[in-house]
């Protein structure tokens, strides 16, 4: 592979191929983006929806033991 880019020239290996690349595959990277960012979201959602459950859990449980003495 090196062989084949050693003789080209700069903007060959720098520009047009990165655009190549970008141009056939740029659906497929955007998806996968796409899927990691929404995923990472989902994730803290879960995380602040669970943290916000047991903080409401340990508040009322210790109201109802100060009730209960």
């Amino acid at each position: 592979m090196r062989e084949i880019f050693a003789g080209m020239p700069w903007w060959v290996k720098w520009v047009a191929v990165p655009f190549i690349a970008i141009v056939l595959f740029g659906g497929l990277i955007a998806s996968v983006v796409g899927f990691v960012i929404g995923l990472l979201f989902k994730v803290l959602v879960f995380v602040v929806l669970v943290g916000g459950l047991i903080f409401v859990v340990r508040r009322f449980m210790s109201s109802s033991e100060r009730s209960d003495h």
